[in-house]
């Protein structure tokens, strides 16, 4: 049978993908991907298997020079509008770019190929971004040429992973598709808690906090409790879940664990102090992974530098999967054109 060909754009790792390749298996084809951050081009590189090279800048990028396609995968960059940014919305710049406006290269580039299904995925903080202003023109744009639009806030921690992570999902259907059977998923498994995406012990010493490093963070969070602030370095417990992994430090500092697992207190790093005797770490880069649903497959190539703010920029393709399977429901019960 022909195969549905997607597109990746602002495809990070490659999160989205997965989890459409999981939901399409051998039905779905990858015919394009643009990433301009090279470091997350590496990671992508080492995992998928490409014929062609991953293009850079998506707005230098022609839309006629892209391949015919059906599925347009687009994690468009959400620090624009995030509640932990500054929420600059359609006014944000970065390094000369503004990354609120970004989502407007993906309609070009639809509208000029006008695929069956387009999928974004952004933070929850962009429906209500400037009082659901940002959010509604952005959806007016889709429905505009030509696209019925689904959307939905959906968490992680529903869908077989321990992560308390609310994202928005959009789904847009070209009209003369009938969509109305679209429904998006219910989670089906809350079950997962840290302790099942634990690393296999001995953990290296350093991911272990030092003594200075523990007792700094614990002023920090002292400082802010007393000016009525939640801000701090929080333990999870092993049989709860994460908060929302997000690149920065605080993504790992709220995200701690005490683990009491044989293993070197020897620093392999210079650091003021000691490692800390209490078994305070920070999760590694593979239970972060692990915490987005990737495979353990997935190769880890870069410094962890790297790997902590790809993971927390990308998706949980555990929920990419889900909706991705009820899209195909649509896709596959009725003559496409």
């Amino acid at each position: 049978m022909e195969k549905i060909k997607s597109i990746d754009l602002f495809a990070g790792i490659g999160g989205i993908r997965i989890g459409f390749d999981r939901a399409f298996g051998d039905r779905i084809e990858t015919v394009f991907v643009s990433e301009w951050d090279t470091f997350a081009q590496r990671t992508y590189k080492a995992n998928f298997n490409d014929s062609f090279e991953i293009a850079g800048d998506i707005t230098q990028i022609d839309e006629k020079e892209i391949p015919a396609f059906d599925i347009c995968l687009a994690g468009f960059p959400c620090q624009a509008f995030s509640l932990a940014g500054k929420r600059m919305g359609f006014d944000d710049d970065y390094k000369g770019k503004c990354r609120g406006t970004l989502f407007q290269d993906v309609v070009r580039i639809c509208e000029e190929h006008k695929p069956e299904v387009i999928f974004c995925e952004n933070v929850k903080g962009l429906a209500i971004h400037d009082r659901g202003r940002t959010f509604k023109i952005i959806k007016g744009a889709f429905k505009e040429i030509g696209y019925t639009v689904f959307d939905k806030v959906l968490n992680s921690k529903d869908f077989g992973v321990p992560q308390n992570r609310e994202r928005i999902y959009l789904v847009c259907f070209r009209n003369d598709i009938d969509s109305s059977t679209f429904r998006f998923p219910e989670g089906s498994d809350d079950t997962k808690r840290i302790v099942d995406i634990i690393q296999d012990a001995p953990i290296p010493a350093n991911y272990y906090l030092s003594d200075v490093y523990v007792e700094t963070l614990r002023r920090h969070k002292a400082r802010h409790e007393a000016a009525g602030h939640g801000f701090g370095y929080e333990i999870r417990e092993w049989d709860g879940i994460a908060g929302a992994i997000v690149c920065g430090g605080m993504g790992r500092e709220r995200n701690l664990i005490i683990d009491q697992r044989p293993h070197s207190m020897i620093p392999v790093t210079h650091i003021k102090g000691d490692i800390n005797k209490e078994d305070i770490r920070k999760m590694t880069p593979r239970e972060w992974a692990r915490l987005q649903g990737f495979p353990d497959s997935f190769k880890l190539v870069l410094a962890d530098t790297h790997l902590y703010k790809q993971f927390g920029n990308s998706v949980t393709v555990n929920v990419i999967e889900a909706i991705a399977n009820e899209i195909k429901k649509v896709l596959f019960s009725q003559e496409r054109k």
